[in-house]
């Protein structure tokens, strides 16, 4: 019998940008850029688990559609920086990868500078944890305050999920939370299954419980930590799709978010303290 290679981690240049690529000995897959420390691609049990738009330009400069970005200080516009903040348009430095039979970590750093102070004062360091094992993926999001005075932020985890077709797709586990449909400015509770048909934008207070998404017979179970007070859960739908330029206009029907995120109320983070959030994705 061949023996299976030992679990690797190599720096590479994919699209013309320094990416990192995550292999595990049964064959799980991940690749993680530099800019931004976003997770592109996610590869287990012989599928993408990860959407990632074909129509996405690789210029190292803006945002990249699709993976897991990370929003950061500020969720979409909901402030006066550029639309989901600024660490997803920047470099982030690589760590040392740490292989162990259990899985592959890297990490990331971001340090407050030249890049980050044209838009935010804040002195901070943020951090991107990625942990890679067989058939789960967890990226563990921090925040360290460096400064003299309080800072506060908003932001998301932006899980860009991979799906066979939007129309057949469910996910379960928010039933009974507070809800806020963006589209129509309504206010409810989730249902025990949210279905998706036409524009989908809709903010919820966080369930304690695990959400379920089904897609065919695939079976993804996703967590948040509790320091993320929200759970956003979007698809633009053909009409908005078709607006987007780094999108194919047929691109929705292959795709869901699922976020951890701090919508409505900023996180304080005081002066020399440090606060972390994170978000599990585990195939069943």
């Amino acid at each position: 019998m061949v023996k299976a290679p030992p679990a690797r981690c190599t720096r590479e240049t994919i699209h013309g940008q320094a990416c990192w690529t995550l292999v595990l000995d049964q064959g799980d897959t991940l690749t993680v850029t530099e800019q931004g420390a976003q997770v592109v691609s996610w590869i287990s049990q012989g599928r993408e688990q990860l959407f990632l738009s074909p129509k996405n330009i690789w210029d190292g400069a803006r945002a990249i559609r699709g993976g897991i970005p990370v929003c950061f200080p500020q969720f979409n516009q909901r402030g006066s920086l550029p639309k989901h903040g600024f660490a997803r348009n920047v470099a982030w430095q690589a760590g040392e990868p740490q292989v162990s039979e259990a899985g592959i970590t890297l990490g990331f750093t971001l340090n407050h500078g030249p890049a980050t102070q044209k838009f935010w004062s804040a002195e901070f360091q943020s951090q991107i944890q990625i942990h890679l094992s067989p058939n789960a993926l967890k990226v563990v999001f921090s925040v360290n305050n460096l400064g003299e005075s309080e800072l506060q932020f908003t932001g998301a985890l932006h899980t860009y999920l991979a799906v066979s077709d939007i129309s057949k797709t469910t996910l379960r586990g928010l039933q009974g939370q507070p809800e806020w449909d963006a589209v129509c400015d309504a206010h409810s509770q989730a249902s025990e299954t949210l279905t998706f048909h036409g524009e989908f934008d809709r903010v919820y207070a966080a369930s304690p419980k695990s959400l379920v998404l089904q897609d065919g017979a695939r079976v993804l179970e996703i967590n948040q930590s509790p320091s993320w007070a929200q759970t956003v859960v979007w698809n633009p739908g053909e009409t908005l799709c078709a607006t987007l330029a780094d999108m194919p206009p047929e691109g929705c029907a292959n795709m869901l978010c699922v976020e951890a995120a701090q919508v409505f109320s900023p996180i304080t983070v005081p002066a020399h303290d440090h606060w972390q959030g994170w978000q599990s994705l585990t195939l069943q």
